[in-house]
């Protein structure tokens, strides 16, 4: 799971995991750290439009000029500076990842 830890779906997610008795591992993106390798690969796999938060603070703190410029070739540097911008949490299951967290997409996902 990749995220930060204070973020309410975060914990939302991991309080399914645990309550299902999932074992997870958790990447802190403000203390384990982010680079463009790892953004790009979310990137590629779920879509740059599904990886980038709008909803948030970080988000809503840009120029509508850096807002109405994103593209998949700008946004990956913008999300490694930003980390909070990127959606949460993202997991990877087996080589497949998956963005959000919603009960019922983790019965899904885990079989639970």
């Amino acid at each position: 799971m990749f995220g930060i830890p204070n973020c309410d779906t975060i914990k939302k997610a991991k309080k399914w995991l645990e309550a299902n008795e999932l074992d997870y591992s958790f990447h802190n993106y403000r203390k384990d750290g982010i680079n463009e390798e790892m953004v790009r690969a979310f990137c590629e796999q779920l879509g740059w439009e599904q990886v980038i938060n709008k909803r948030g603070t970080t988000y809503r703190q840009l120029t509508q000029e850096q807002k109405d410029s994103l593209n998949e070739e700008n946004v990956i540097a913008l999300l490694v500076e930003h980390s909070a911008m990127i959606k949460r949490p993202i997991i990877d299951v087996d080589g497949k990842q998956y963005v959000g967290f919603k009960a019922e997409q983790y019965q899904q996902v885990f079989g639970a």
